[in-house]
């Protein structure tokens, strides 16, 4: 039931607040963007057109295609492990948190994205 609370959060409440977790570690909207975009397989185009009311639960629905790397995240965020994530929506949205913790702890982006 508690997932089924995170699933209908609404993307675009949380993506400013990725952008100034970001920002205040004097990293950029466009990193955050290219991260967002990278897992999912949005373009920036198609990022900036997603609906103010698209959830979590059909943002991720409609993405295009998870990256294929993104098995490569590991890590904690919030004190579980990602990779132990059962629910498949859950993980993808642990995934986006891990990577944006990353990039606000100023690892490099060709790490952050597995290349």
């Amino acid at each position: 039931m508690a997932n089924d609370r995170v699933f209908a959060i609404k993307f675009a409440k949380v993506y400013p607040m990725y952008v100034q977790k970001a920002e205040r570690k004097n990293r950029t909207k466009e990193e955050v963007d290219r991260i967002i975009c990278w897992l999912t397989g949005y373009s920036p185009a198609q990022l900036q057109q997603i609906d103010q009311e698209t959830d979590f639960r059909t943002f991720f629905a409609n993405a295009p295609a998870l990256h294929p790397n993104s098995a490569l995240i590991k890590g904690v965020v919030c004190g579980v492990r990602v990779e132990d994530i059962e629910d498949p929506l859950m993980r993808k949205i642990r995934y986006l948190d891990k990577l944006i913790d990353e990039l606000a702890r100023g690892k490099a982006m060709d790490k952050i994205l597995r290349q």
